[in-house]
């Protein structure tokens, strides 16, 4: 036996903290798990499909993508899937469009050796026929993903996926242990004004109570971070008492640094999600 204590969690880091810096050219996505390992000392990392949408199925550009990040001793966790269509659309067809657009990146997923892909639960209409539609999209797509030995996990994402009520009925209505979700510890508006994404919140669920309601079903996490006070503190999560939800929930595997601020530059959020996620380690390691 080992004299030093597992780990009550790893720490990733998701190509969305860079996203300014990927849209800037100043990094390609074929760096990014060099300079999460170069710059950030991180050794996983989540992908995010938009920075490379048009090479789901280009084999060579995956194999460099692979190699590059099997060189540095990087491992590839999850890709997260945008723009791919609303997995519980109310029209059946489009619903199965989007279920069969995001097969190629189970494969591209398999391909890196990840655990998941995550999507997004988009619907329409009521509490309860969302619900319905987005379980069917997501059990069609559960059992391709099951095929290929591929998790589909859902984000809290904006509409009724950041109700976490709601979300963990659809997992329920799933009841596939392929699907499940990924918890984000900041993104639970449920609505903005004129549903606008640049607009205020104009409905937001508590963020305590959504990531205790949607951990039964968790295959990742994501550390949200927007701003920090002068001691080192996410401003809008009290991490500690996050993390607590996490880990009394039985999780030990990957948190993923999302920054998604703009009074730190990218580099310096990353720095400081980072070292805070370390500090409340440390802490609730003792405790």
């Amino acid at each position: 036996m080992s004299s030093v204590a597992s780990p009550l969690y790893k720490i990733s880091l998701a190509e969305w903290s860079l996203h300014k810096t990927i849209f800037a050219g100043q990094l390609d996505h074929l760096d990014f798990a060099k300079a999460a390992k170069n710059d950030y000392g991180i050794e996983a990392v989540e992908f995010v499909n938009v920075f490379f949408k048009d090479k789901a199925k280009d084999a060579d550009y995956l194999r460099e993508v692979l190699t590059r990040a099997q060189g540095e001793g990087v491992r590839i966790l999850l890709i997260m899937c945008d723009g791919e269509g609303r997995l519980g659309d109310p029209d059946e067809q489009k619903r199965m469009e989007a279920v069969e657009n995001h097969y190629k990146w189970i494969e591209a997923a398999k391909y890196f050796g990840c655990h998941s892909i995550r999507v997004n639960a988009a619907s329409e209409g009521s509490f309860e026929e969302q619900q319905k539609l987005a379980a069917e999209g997501l059990r069609r797509l559960t059992e391709f993903g099951a095929q290929n030995e591929m998790n589909v996990i859902v984000e809290n994402h904006g509409g009724l996926s950041s109700n976490g009520e709601w979300l963990a009925g659809v997992m329920k209505m799933v009841d596939h242990p392929r699907c499940g979700t990924l918890p984000d510890f900041g993104n639970f508006c449920v609505r903005r004004e004129d549903n606008s994404w640049e607009k205020p919140c104009a409905d937001m669920y508590d963020r305590y109570k959504g990531v205790q309601e949607l951990m039964p079903f968790a295959k990742a996490v994501s550390a949200k971070s927007n701003e920090f006070d002068e001691a080192g503190n996410e401003v809008q999560t009290d991490y500690r008492r996050m993390l607590k939800i996490v880990i009394d929930a039985g999780y030990n595997g990957y948190i993923g640094i999302e920054y998604e601020g703009s009074t730190l530059s990218e580099p310096e959020g990353i720095h400081a999600t980072k070292n805070l996620l370390m500090r409340v380690h440390e802490e609730l390691a003792k405790a």
